[in-house]
């Protein structure tokens, strides 16, 4: 993405508005000295006197908050296209710092942390950002603007804005996908979920988010982080699905995986969408384990079966549906359907392919 540029000259209606959004632009009157100066900077052509005017500039101005923070940011500009990303990191962090609800600058620094490749920094500067962009709409409205106008205004502001929030959005989703530690990626999310609520990214980042937990072997934190992510989107399907798959695993806590998978088959019983159906199968696998935890075997097995033909187009879910199913009808004395759904479940690589192994030699051994 370009590098965002501050233009200097601003009408009174910008400065007006200026006052009453959180998103806190910079703002140098315009035919004031400092104005002037930066006029001539920004003709320099050479690189490397224009860094040296831009000190010299912050130097001088040391007591003026706008003129400081936007030669700041301008110098973090000049010392990233020069490919030094340390300075530039430096003076654009020093911007923020007098200007931390400026949005153009949250996103100089995303861009800055990304040539460095500091995912970290990333995360936290578009987080920061997403905040700025969220207290748009939750501004105060000034007593002497209508409530319609103030709407407009507000909406105005918010679109105005949104192209910066979406790179923001997206930054963030690319640095966490990097991300090889799964307790830093796990961080990350945490901080990223309540910053872009129904983020376009929700599906994959939660699917991380479980990923990440499996790795770290933390499944307090995952249905810590889940329950937080559905307080701030109730009917993210993804989430639903993670909570009542860990809670499926803690017999306690069977009831809440049948309220979370059967919310899910809910929310997906009209759609028409390959990836809604998906979910829904995995909703009935998960809820059929959930009963077959609680020892309600009929009902398990007519959720299990219901979720192996829904599940063709995706083999791990179809060999986990399989499996349950296989062990379902083992704990009835089924053996035959016993041995046959696990013989599929075996057939398939993945990681019930082990245990379905070995629950059949089991199986096969009783001779019932």
């Amino acid at each position: 993405m370009r590098v965002l540029r501050k233009t200097l000259l601003f009408s009174v209606l910008s400065f007006a508005l200026c006052g009453w959004s959180q998103n806190t632009k910079i703002v140098i009157p315009a035919g004031t000295p400092a104005d002037k100066e930066l006029a001539v900077i920004g003709a320099e052509a050479d690189a490397q006197k224009r860094i040296a005017m831009y000190e010299d500039f912050i130097a001088k101005y040391a007591n003026d908050k706008a003129a400081t923070a936007y030669a700041e940011w301008q110098l973090s500009q000049q010392y990233l296209s020069s490919g030094d990303t340390a300075k530039a990191s430096e003076y654009c962090d020093k911007a923020a710092d007098l200007y931390p609800n400026d949005l153009d600058i949250a996103v100089s620094q995303v861009t800055i942390a990304q040539a460095m490749k500091d995912n970290g920094k990333v995360v936290n500067d578009a987080v920061r950002g997403a905040n700025i962009f969220q207290s748009i709409a939750s501004q105060p409205k000034p007593a002497d603007i209508s409530d319609d106008d103030w709407k407009a205004r507000v909406a105005d502001e918010q679109q105005s804005a949104r192209p910066s929030y979406d790179f923001l959005e997206t930054a963030a989703y690319n640095a966490i996908t990097a991300e090889q530690d799964p307790g830093k990626r796990m961080t990350y999310i945490e901080a990223f979920t309540p910053a872009f609520p129904n983020s376009k990214f929700d599906q994959p980042i939660s699917q991380l988010a479980l990923y990440s937990l499996q790795q770290l072997k933390q499944p307090e934190r995952l249905e810590s982080y889940g329950e937080k992510a559905l307080a701030a989107n109730p009917n993210n399907i993804p989430i639903l699905l993670m909570l009542a798959n860990a809670y499926a695993e803690n017999t306690n806590q069977a009831g809440k995986a049948i309220t979370y998978a059967n919310k899910v088959i809910a929310l997906t019983a009209n759609s028409t969408e390959a990836n809604q159906k998906l979910s829904a199968g995995v909703a009935h696998s998960t809820l059929g384990y959930a009963y077959l935890k609680q020892d309600k075997l009929a009902a398990a097995v007519t959720e299990l079966k219901t979720a192996v033909g829904m599940l063709p187009g995706d083999a791990q879910a179809e060999q986990a549906a399989l499996f349950r199913l296989g062990y379902a009808y083992a704990k009835q004395n089924r053996r035959a359907d016993s041995i046959a759904a696990l013989q599929k479940a075996a057939a398939i690589d993945g990681p019930y392919q082990a245990p379905a192994r070995q629950m059949l030699a089991k199986v096969s051994a009783t001779g019932k």
